[in-house]
């Protein structure tokens, strides 16, 4: 990654108001493929429950 978690939080501070539970998406690091049709994301946060979303 090119900036580390705390330097992205820090940032992004400076321009929106963050909250306890705000999720931040930040993208992918060099040699990750590319997101395609058809493609599942999953995430899961414990306590709150799971999101599945496919890429059409």
């Amino acid at each position: 990654m090119i900036w580390k978690v705390p330097e992205q939080i820090s940032y992004l501070s400076e321009y929106y108001e963050l909250a306890p539970g705000d999720v931040i998406l930040s993208g992918t690091p060099s040699g990750v493929a590319a997101i395609e049709k058809g493609d599942v994301m999953e995430v899961e946060v414990e306590g709150l429950g799971q999101l599945s979303v496919v890429v059409v």
